[in-house]
């Protein structure tokens, strides 16, 4: 464990289990980074990793950030996450899913998992089976379903949010933009910007997809490598994280950074710096793709009214140029602004526990 102990992306995380079963094929690692809010809530993510290194870098730094995303909308809810290693298309099943379930219910309700990157509804209702602590459900057994529109609502928040700092207009009409995937929540990104007149940049590894946001969104299709190249307005990332980084910042030729990936910056303190010497904005991705968390959240505490879950999404466009207003205060890049105002209401829920804690032991 020394090794987990020193890794760069270790942060203080409370707890970190590796869970194994030879009959099902499961490997996975759950984080949990931090619970002083509450149960850490994340999703689970299946890939098919390089190393075991290389997942274990991925969970850590994806919980890390569902710390800060659940303090900064104002949820009760801590940060963690799960990954399974391995390619969801070839050994994907009942059995490893149920499996993953029992380690999940092992835990009591520290950590509540729900769908991510190379997970889906089926796969929850499978997890759901063995545990309570999951969320993201299909509707037929008492969730809200697949959480991608609403994570994709609020990447359009935060796009609309930075048109408005940079230009003064939140109007998308003629504005160009390249969204970098478009599976669940980029596709769903895609729609809502077409019907807000944007024009669109699209890549991804699948070329059906492509072609298919081709047809119905007049999309360009671009190769992958070339999309960080793009002259347009706003490089919105909807795939995996970390693309922002040495190789690709200089290439940008755009104005803002919007997307819903995780951890688009490869570098929090580095990446967010340069950005901000380049004179791009950056909407923090953990601010702007809480839409999918709003959702499951919602699931959790049974609120199933959509209009509710379509206001508290919507925050997000406030609290994204409130964010903006503080980096500018505080003459700091966007992200680090994000995560000083995470850590502030993190810290004030701390010290109220404090004061139930000092009383008691007065007594």
């Amino acid at each position: 464990m020394s090794t987990v102990f020193k890794h760069p992306s270790f942060k203080k995380h409370e707890q970190i289990i590796y869970c194994h079963d030879e009959y099902s094929g499961l490997n996975a690692i759950i984080a949990i980074h931090n619970t002083q809010l509450g149960s850490a809530l994340g999703g689970c993510r299946m890939y098919p990793y390089a190393t075991e290194q290389e997942a274990l870098n991925d969970v850590l730094r994806l919980s890390e950030s569902m710390t800060y995303k659940s303090a900064i909308a104002n949820l009760n809810f801590g940060g963690g996450k799960a990954v399974i290693i391995g390619d969801p298309r070839k050994i994907s099943s009942e059995t490893l899913f149920r499996t993953f379930g029992r380690f999940v219910n092992s835990l009591n309700g520290r950590y509540i998992t729900a769908e991510d990157v190379g997970t889906n509804e089926k796969f929850m209702a499978w997890i759901r089976i063995e545990t309570k602590h999951v969320v993201g459900i299909p509707s037929y057994i008492g969730g809200l379903g697949d959480p991608s529109p609403w994570t994709a609502h609020g990447t359009l928040m935060g796009i609309l949010a930075s048109l408005k700092k940079q230009t003064g207009s939140e109007n998308l009409d003629g504005i160009k933009v390249a969204v970098q995937g478009i599976g669940h929540v980029g596709y769903h990104l895609c729609r809502e910007l077409f019907e807000r007149g944007a024009k669109l940049f699209v890549s991804d590894i699948n070329k059906e997809l492509t072609k298919k946001a081709a047809e119905q969104f007049n999309a360009t299709v671009i190769p992958l490598n070339k999309i960080y190249d793009q002259d347009v307005d706003v490089f919105s990332p909807c795939a995996l994280g970390a693309v922002i980084n040495d190789q690709t910042i200089d290439r940008l030729k755009c104005s803002i950074v919007s997307g819903a990936a995780n951890n688009i910056l490869a570098d929090e303190e580095k990446h967010g710096k340069k950005l901000q010497k380049k004179g791009i904005l950056y909407a923090p991705d953990f601010v702007v793709n809480a839409g999918g968390l709003l959702d499951v959240a919602s699931e959790f505490f049974h609120v199933h009214q959509l209009e509710f879950l379509k206001t508290k999404v919507e925050e997000i466009y406030q609290t994204t140029l409130a964010i903006f207003e503080t980096a500018d205060q505080k003459n700091m890049p966007s992200n680090l602004a994000a995560i000083h105002l995470a850590k502030e209401r993190i810290e004030a829920v701390r010290q109220v526990k404090n004061i139930y804690t000092h009383r008691r032991h007065r007594e």
